[in-house]
């Protein structure tokens, strides 16, 4: 590689690493003005302190009863899910690895980058995606614990395919017949196992005029903002235009991350005003 080129990755490098500084700092502005909101003003909005935004999260039993056998018994109510302090805990979330990325993890993310790898993407957003599709679906109706962890673990899975997918292609041409797309497949299969629980939810619903417009918007941008992730690693993953620079197309995760997770906070923060 020639002195100039080296300087041109050096010089790439580091701006990303830079721009994960300020992006772990836009991320933690967000979460910590959030939570602000969360304990210190949202309570107080009556004036009584009494105003809560909580979902139930309940569990069902089964239970022998004579002469019917095996039936489920009444629903229990297992705790509360705090909604706002959670949605501030995913913006949180997604500054902690920033800030490791650019921190601590930096000569590692480099070496990783270089081979078209960012591991640490995928840990986080297997947290933080996770923890939103769950608040969404909670919106929608799901309350039952063991819908809730399977739709959070199978969103998990995905992302994790999508390491799978960078680890089994690392260093490769990303010029199609190179690359094994198959984790890029599986994945996408199991990225829809949380909608289809959500389109249930929604099929079910009685009452569907009753669902807040700011729910509704949420769902709309996180579907989108969905499906704009496997885009950028298609387009890595076929060389198209600039994303043939493996750089370019981790700079777009970074900048689709933060679009989605700004928007989904002030329409949640809008939707806390709401009836």
């Amino acid at each position: 590689m020639s002195s100039k080129a080296e300087t041109v990755d050096k010089l790439s490098f580091s701006n990303l690493i830079r721009f994960n500084k300020i992006m772990g700092l836009v991320h933690f502005i967000q979460g910590t003005l959030m939570m602000l909101f969360a304990f210190l003003i949202y309570p107080n909005l009556d004036g009584t302190g009494t105003q809560t935004f909580t979902i139930p999260v309940v569990g069902n039993y089964l239970e022998f009863v004579e002469g019917e056998g095996l039936v489920l018994t009444t629903t229990d109510t297992l705790f509360q899910l705090p909604f706002l302090p959670l949605a501030a805990s995913f913006l949180l979330i997604s500054a902690l690895f920033h800030f490791i990325i650019a921190v601590p993890y930096k000569k590692k993310y480099v070496e990783d980058l270089k081979q078209g790898i960012n591991k640490m993407r995928w840990y986080e957003y297997a947290l933080s995606s996770s923890l939103m599709i769950v608040l969404i679906s909670s919106l929608f109706g799901v309350r039952d614990i063991a819908v809730f962890a399977l739709i959070a673990l199978a969103n998990a899975a995905m992302n994790l395919f999508g390491l799978d997918m960078e680890l089994l292609n690392a260093g490769e041409s990303k010029q199609g017949k190179k690359v094994n797309w198959l984790p890029f497949i599986f994945g996408s299969i199991i990225g829809l196992a949380p909608w289809v629980a959500i389109a249930f939810y929604i099929g079910v619903n009685p009452n569907l005029s009753a669902v807040p417009g700011f729910v509704w918007a949420i769902l709309i941008t996180y579907f989108v903002a969905f499906n704009t992730f496997p885009v950028n690693m298609w387009l890595q993953y076929k060389g198209i235009g600039k994303f043939r620079n493996y750089l370019y197309g981790e700079r777009g995760y970074i900048v689709l991350s933060l679009v989605a997770k700004t928007i989904l906070t002030w329409l949640v923060i809008f939707g806390a005003f709401q009836p």
